[in-house]
């Protein structure tokens, strides 16, 4: 159960664009280095999308893969460690327990985590939730929802 958020922006973004754009301007914030971001929405919302554009921002270069059947992408870039989860194939809480991502949750760097519900109350309270919706064409309604002072520079 997260705490009561602190604020919400809700977003629309009309292509592919608009969501590289906005991972641009939070890949400026300094509060970004040890955020953790929980991406939420049904497949094909743009979770993986937005993140590999925020890792473009970011400056990784070459290919940035899903992290669907590996659970976890790591990247060391020049401003810190960034770790991409994807949990969709989560059956059981204690399958993220069971993997050690305890300490990575509790170390520095940037945490990207699409379907963070299937880790069940396992996982700590993120900075900021983005609730992608995909509308049609390419379109999408996004709700950022801030629940920590970290999240609120994010939302920024």
């Amino acid at each position: 159960m997260h705490p009561p958020i602190l604020e919400t922006r809700s977003e629309h973004w009309p292509d592919e664009a608009a969501c590289a754009a906005r991972a641009q301007t939070m890949a400026e914030r300094q509060a970004l280095r040890d955020a953790f971001i929980e991406l939420q929405g049904p497949l094909g919302a743009g979770k993986t999308t937005f993140a590999r554009h925020l890792l473009r921002a970011l400056g990784a270069s070459g290919r940035i893969k899903s992290p669907s059947y590996a659970v976890v992408e790591p990247y060391e870039l020049t401003g810190g460690a960034v770790w991409h989860f994807d949990f969709y194939r989560f059956a059981d809480e204690r399958e993220w327990e069971d993997a050690g991502f305890r300490d990575i949750f509790a170390g520095p760097g940037l945490k990207l985590v699409e379907w963070p519900q299937n880790a069940g109350e396992t996982l700590p309270v993120p900075d900021l939730c983005m609730e992608l919706v995909p509308l049609e064409d390419d379109q999408r309604a996004v709700q950022l929802s801030a629940y920590t002072e970290r999240g609120l520079e994010l939302l920024r």
